[in-house]
């Protein structure tokens, strides 16, 4: 089921205690984009399928990554594309927007995306698995 916009900015700007919807909107087209440059085929059609429209574009037209990052680097990369951001700041950022992408896929779909990403990802979508 696709999130509403709306929903899925404020689950976002709620779990990253974003002052305003401009700031949860910034987070997450950003955190989508480096996500979506990770995520191949149909698992990256399966999620976009998921999120409202205009994040689903985002995912689909990722910024471009020369190899998958560690989930640290993934950190540095948002802190890199947010202005003002620290890598403090960009691990709340990333983990407002995944936690709120996680819930919207459902644990099959998780799964899926977790085998396409480095180890340590199932910590910055908030669900840590089992070792």
């Amino acid at each position: 089921m696709t999130l509403r916009r709306e929903a899925f900015l404020d689950h976002v700007k709620e779990r990253g205690e974003y002052g305003t919807a401009e700031e949860a909107e910034r987070a997450a087209r950003v955190v989508l984009a480096l996500l979506g440059a990770h995520l191949v085929g149909e698992v990256r059609a399966q999620l976009a399928a998921r999120l409202p429209e205009g994040f689903a574009l985002i995912l689909l037209n990722p910024l471009q990554s020369a190899e998958p990052l560690p989930p640290e680097r993934f950190v540095r990369a948002t802190a890199a594309w947010i202005e003002g951001a620290t890598e403090q700041t960009a691990a709340w950022d990333v983990s407002a927007v995944l936690s709120t992408v996680a819930d919207a896929t459902g644990d099959d779909l998780l799964g899926q995306i977790l085998l396409q990403l480095p180890v340590g990802y199932d910590l910055l979508f908030g669900r840590p698995q089992p070792t």
